[in-house]
């Protein structure tokens, strides 16, 4: 493989996207992976903050990242981030699938969310254990 440099890996096409069948909904939906910005945004919108500490929050965690990563075939967002609480209230197997599809293109494994939710309740103040 050759070696990349500053302009390869800045200009590399490299947000996947997948076109999944949503039966339930009767049609198709694009689902892009999201972006390293749009990453840390979404693993931001899982934390709440009460008091001095920062705790998990994972009301609607499936709707959040799917009306993230939902696109129609013109490459334009279907939803915008309010539209998560109406999200969650549709078909569980629908939101569900596409949940599985964003975080797979996304980068996020099973197991990252549990895994910030133990670093958060680890140490509730989100910095280092040395600060």
């Amino acid at each position: 493989m050759p070696f990349l440099n500053r302009d390869s890996i800045l200009n590399a096409d490299d947000i996947p996207q997948e076109l999944v069948s949503v039966p339930e909904w009767g049609g198709d939906v694009y689902v892009r992976g999201l972006t390293a910005r749009e990453l840390d945004k979404y693993q931001m919108s899982m934390l709440q903050q009460r008091g001095k500490s920062q705790v998990a929050n994972l009301d609607n965690i499936r709707a959040k990242l799917v009306v993230r990563t939902a696109f129609d075939e013109n490459g334009a967002r279907i939803f915008t981030d309010d539209d998560a609480p109406a999200l969650s209230a549709k078909s569980g197997a629908a939101v569900g699938r596409l949940f599985e599809v964003a975080q797979r293109l996304s980068g996020l494994g099973k197991d990252d969310i549990a895994d910030m939710t133990k670093e958060l309740e680890e140490n509730p103040l989100g910095g280092s254990p040395s600060d």
